[in-house]
């Protein structure tokens, strides 16, 4: 089983503004709205690949609810669990003439300690050994940046595979509790092991050191030219074809999806990065945060090329 678990989920509004400028009026010519945050992304992405997953929330208010509607109308199962206040709303601005693309992201509600808590319970409750569970996206106001690391005890107690996408002090607490699998982008690693990493050799080299720490799998997402596949036994780069984009937003939620749905269905580690690198492609092709139909994924996989670095 597939568990997907986003701490601050959010009503993700894509707004297309051609020529987008500071201090002025822009109007927009396009909007869209998309039920956003991580974790919710990764079941969407894994919904079209094939996979089922339960879609673990926190949620507050009328947003939380339109999310979890959303949710369901796309055949996905959701786990919503209830805390005070009022679930965010995010803004993506989308210019196609300057090829840009702006997040404007809201904070999301104050969660307690004791909501943090009940939560863990009403996870780990439905988590049996086998299952993989991914923990992606930021933590809430209120939470400890213990949070995640804490779940990946917790989860990996259970006999889960914990696949986690975050970033900064969070992702550092939680490395010390070895999840299965991490997804940084470069920026993020170098951020990780504290210097600049200034080519691709240095980015390996970081990931290892990683691996060597106890962390099965280090995906490091590279944006355009592809991402990185680190093991104890090998090193792949599985470069991404050249597509026309429509947001990058979701992109690295996607390669993190497919490295779900692969792990579910036991690929190899060549098969998963091609798929992954696939679907993070297709993906950028979308608009907002929107899953890519399999068909667009499917005619992305022999376009990614893979090179074995070790």
């Amino acid at each position: 089983m597939l568990h997907t678990v986003t701490l601050n989920p959010a009503l993700d509004k894509t707004a297309t503004v051609g020529g987008f400028a500071i201090d002025a009026v822009n109007r927009i010519t396009e909007l869209r709205e998309d039920a956003g945050g991580k974790g919710i992304n990764v079941s969407k992405v894994c919904a079209k690949l094939g996979t089922a997953s339960l879609a673990h929330m926190l949620l507050a208010g009328q947003t939380g609810k339109k999310i979890e509607q959303a949710i369901q109308a796309m055949g996905i199962e959701a786990r919503a669990f209830e805390v005070a206040g009022e679930t965010r709303t995010n803004l993506k601005i989308v210019d196609p003439r300057n090829h840009t693309n702006t997040d404007v992201n809201e904070p999301g509600p104050q969660v307690s300690a004791t909501e943090l808590a009940a939560f863990a319970k009403h996870l780990t409750d439905g988590v049996s050994q086998g299952d993989v569970v991914v923990l992606a996206g930021s933590l809430p106001k209120g939470a400890s940046e213990d949070t995640y690391a804490l779940l990946v005890q917790s989860l990996r107690s259970l006999g889960a595979k914990v696949f986690l996408d975050a970033d900064g002090e969070p992702l550092r607490r939680a490395l010390k509790a070895r999840p299965y699998l991490i997804k940084p982008n470069d920026h993020e690693l170098a951020g990780l092991v504290g210097h600049e990493l200034k080519n691709v050799g240095e980015i390996v080299d970081a990931a290892k050191e990683l691996v060597g720490s106890g962390i099965e799998r280090v995906v490091v997402s590279m944006g355009g030219e592809g991402a990185l596949f680190v093991t104890a036994a090998r090193v792949l780069f599985a470069h991404a074809p050249k597509v026309k984009v429509g947001s990058t937003v979701g992109a690295g939620d996607s390669v993190v999806a497919a490295l779900a749905h692969a792990e579910g269905l036991g690929m190899p580690l060549e098969e998963a990065a091609r798929l992954a690198v696939a679907t993070g492609s297709a993906n950028v092709m979308c608009s907002g945060t929107q899953a890519a139909e399999l068909e667009a994924v499917q005619g992305l996989i022999d376009q990614v090329t893979i090179e074995e670095l070790a």
